[in-house]
């Protein structure tokens, strides 16, 4: 079996890794299976991509199609293209594809257009927001695939209402959880660690990155203004998108907690995370991490494709509001961490049974 494996964005290179790992150690074993690794390029800075390869023990790309940023539609139209002509010059008996960002809505649809199978890692969540870029590609990427491999039961039933064929729908777990698990062991300090004094638990994390919450320069500056002030004298790390830094331009907020680093590789990040007293974020994927390590997460969206997080796991949503999370935030002061449990099958073996699903197909 030749599989060729795409990966884009940050988000994806974390749900690789433990697929090419699971697909080396079935080669090792014996089974005539290959795979093919495309870089489309989507994220191009260092720290959003580059770094993921060395960290988590990716090898190199066969092939970048080095797309780099552009409108949504720019994205996809120049993902396609590229991507073509590789299937074209490089064809496979299936492509994977992983998670929701633009090159995983691109090669599905030119994969299908040349009549080769799709495999969809992540499919069937739902956040039912047609305003997030993700919904779509979601949507689409699950509405042409032959394979599906979900997260949750959740998700299984999303794509049984959708007409999805029941016997290709595997429940099998979170690809990114079998990362966590594989590489807590090195999770290590940021190089800014001591200089800004961090201890366990003196510090929450914060990322934001959805137009919702940072496209409008005067909400994003209310937002930070608000969460300076609500922490008292916790501090906060964090980690700016060169996109959301932008929108900042040269506005001096006269921030007394909040402080800005550059975006971390994974293991220095999933570290920030451990050790963190709480971490305030408009990430999916983020609030998976902090179920597992238990973690208190409040997460500033008004709904999300990962409803096991909030129902079982650490998470709380609290919309995109501040005057909320600021009552949110008290109340999880007040009261203590909420009782949370980790979901059916986030279990580290997630990557194991994709493969071996896979090898029982061809």
């Amino acid at each position: 079996m030749k599989i060729t494996i795409i990966a884009g964005a940050r988000p994806n290179f974390i749900k690789i890794a433990p697929i090419i790992k699971a697909i080396e150690q079935k080669k090792d074993s014996g089974e005539k299976i290959t795979y093919r690794l495309v870089h489309t390029g989507q994220h191009y800075d260092k720290n959003l991509s580059d770094t993921f390869f060395e960290e988590l023990n990716i090898p190199l790309p066969d092939i970048n199609l080095d797309v780099k940023s552009g409108t949504q539609s720019e994205q996809t139209a120049a993902i396609m293209v590229a991507f073509e002509q590789e299937l074209l010059k490089n064809p496979c008996d299936l492509v994977l594809v992983v998670g929701d960002v633009n090159s995983t809505m691109a090669c599905a649809i030119t994969a299908k257009k040349l009549n080769t199978k799709v495999a969809h890692v992540e499919a069937g969540i739902r956040s039912g927001d047609l305003t997030m870029p993700e919904e779509i590609n979601r949507m689409v990427t699950d509405s042409i695939s032959d394979y599906f491999f979900t997260t949750s039961i959740t998700a299984s039933e999303n794509l049984l209402r959708n007409g999805a064929d029941k016997s290709a729908i595997h429940f099998v777990g979170n690809v990114m959880i079998d990362t966590l698990y594989q590489n807590q062991n090195k999770f290590t300090p940021p190089s800014f660690w001591k200089e800004h004094q961090l201890e366990s638990k003196n510090y929450i994390i914060l990322t934001l990155h959805r137009p919702s919450n940072v496209d409008e320069e005067q909400s994003l500056i209310n937002l930070l203004l608000g969460i300076d002030k609500m922490v008292g004298y916790k501090k906060v790390i964090f980690p700016i998108h060169p996109r959301t830094k932008s929108i900042l331009g040269e506005n001096n907020l006269n921030l007394k907690n909040i402080i800005f680093v550059e975006p971390q590789g994974y293991l220095s990040f999933m570290y920030l995370i451990q050790n963190s007293f709480a971490v305030i974020t408009d990430s999916g994927g983020i609030s998976e991490e902090t179920t597992i390590l238990n973690i208190p997460c409040f997460t500033m969206r008004n709904t999300t494709e990962r409803p096991e997080t909030e129902t079982i796991g650490t998470n709380t949503l609290v919309g995109t509001s501040i005057e909320n999370l600021v009552k949110v935030y008290n109340e999880f002061l007040l009261k203590g961490k909420k009782e949370s449990g980790i979901p059916e099958l986030w279990d580290g073996k997630t990557s194991e049974r994709i493969v071996t699903i896979l090898l029982s197909k061809k």
